[in-house]
C-alpha cells in the first residue's frame, strides 16, 4: 500500500507551525528530534542545534505530516508557499468546516468552502504559515 506523507519546510518556524497543527487535528507527536541531537549537533550554532531537525504528526489512519527547518549554514534555502498544497479529503461538510475555520486562523482564504460545479464541498486557503491547503467532502467519495 502506497501512503502519501507531505513533508514540509520552514525556515526556523517548524516547531510553532506543528504545534498550530496538532491544536487544529489533534494527536500527538509520533516524533521530534532536534538538530542538537543529530551526529551534526556540536558544529551548529547555538540558535540551529534547537531548531526541528524532524517532526511526525499522525493525521487519521493514513497520513503523518511530516516536517523540518532548513539550515542557511548548511547551504539550505526556502521560498514558503511554493508550488505546492496539501489536499485534505473530509468524512463530512461540518469536519470539512471545522478543519478549514482552523487553518484559516491568521490565514487567508482563496476560495471559501462552497458547493462546486463538480459536487463536492470545496475550499482553499493559505494558513498563516503560508502553506496552501484545499480542503474537501465529496458525497461520491463516501
Amino acid at each position: 500500500m502506497l501512503k502519501l506523507n507531505p513533508y514540509l519546510n520552514f525556515a526556523g518556524k517548524t516547531e510553532a507551525a506543528f504545534n498550530f497543527y496538532r491544536s487544529v487535528f489533534g494527536g500527538e507527536f509520533a516524533m521530534v528530534q532536534r538538530y542538537k541531537d543529530s551526529g551534526h549537533g556540536d558544529d551548529m550554532s547555538p540558535e540551529d542545534k534547537e531548531k526541528i531537525m524532524h517532526i511526525a504528526l499522525p493525521v487519521g489512519n493514513q497520513v503523518i505530516l511530516m516536517g523540518t527547518d532548513t539550515i542557511e549554514a548548511f547551504g539550505q534555502t526556502l521560498k514558503e508557499g511554493d508550488n505546492f498544497s496539501l489536499s485534505i479529503s473530509t468524512s463530512s461538510e461540518e469536519e470539512a468546516q471545522k478543519i478549514y475555520n482552523g487553518l484559516a486562523v491568521n490565514g487567508k482564504s482563496t476560495m471559501p468552502l462552497e458547493k462546486t460545479f463538480w459536487g463536492a464541498y470545496f475550499g482553499m486557503l493559505t494558513d498563516q504559515f503560508g502553506i496552501q491547503w484545499m480542503v474537501s467532502f465529496d458525497e461520491k467519495d463516501k
